[in-house]
This record gives C-alpha cells, structure tokens and sequence, in this order.
C-alpha cells in the first residue's frame, strides 16, 4: 500500500481491510472487488464480473484454528466464544466498518470451515502448479 500511495506502483489487489480506508479517504482509485458479489462495506465499487473481468474471484479471509488433536470440547468452547463475539452488534459494525465480510451464522463453524478451506485448496491447487509457484 505504501508503494501504490507513493505513486511506485500503478495497481494493486488487496484485502478490503488494507485497501477501504485508502478509497475512503480518496487517495486510491478502486476499479473492482474480487467477489461474485458487491460488498456490503463498499456498495459503490463494481465486482470484477461487471467491471469486465468476469470471474476472477477470489477473497481474503481469516479463520481460527487449534492445533490438531485439541479436544473436541475446546474447539466447541472456542468456537463459541467466536460466534458470539461475531454476533456482537458494536463487534460486527466494527468489522463492516474495516471492510471485513462476517461469513452467515451457519458457516461459523468447523465443519463449514474444513469444507471451505478444502475448496480453495482444490481451487487454487491447479492453479499454482501449472504457473509453477514454489514455497520459498
């Protein structure tokens, strides 16, 4: 962000989180979100579909995990603990604030989370190998 700000680099893709506060402020241009749809934080900025680069969806998420073999009774506390905090309207409308999405109550748990980290995994998996991306 400091590079495109200081004019060092013409365009950058971003989370909502980084990039929001800048358009606000109105020191970046914003052509397009990378989701099927517009966000809720920033209803006027067009999706990639209708800015004419129909489906290059991808997002920036967070997630929180506990290391394998946790009891299943402490990722339900922590679980929970996170459901709630998100269901915190002075939570939530801090969040919306930075431009981060808050997934639907039903998404809000492990199981949701395991199906869609496998997804990403398998679409984004082709992806990188075929381009050749190695870990450094």
């Amino acid at each position: 962000m400091q590079d495109l700000l200081a004019g060092q680099i013409d365009l950058m893709i971003d989370s909502q989180t980084i990039s929001l506060p800048q358009w606000r402020a109105g020191k970046i241009n914003a052509f397009a979100m990378t989701s099927k749809a517009r966000s809720t934080a920033a209803p006027d900025i067009p999706t990639v579909d209708e800015a004419g680069l129909p489906g290059f969806h991808f997002s920036v998420w967070n997630a929180t995990w506990a290391p394998k073999g946790t009891p299943k009774a402490v990722v339900k506390t922590l679980n929970s603990a996170v459901v709630d905090a998100l269901a915190d309207t002075t939570v939530r409308a801090r969040l919306m604030d930075l431009g981060q999405e808050i997934y639907p109550r039903e998404q809000q748990t492990p199981e949701a989370l395991y199906a869609f980290q496998k997804a990403e995994i398998e679409k984004w998996a082709p992806v990188i190998r075929n381009a050749g991306i190695q870990a450094e």
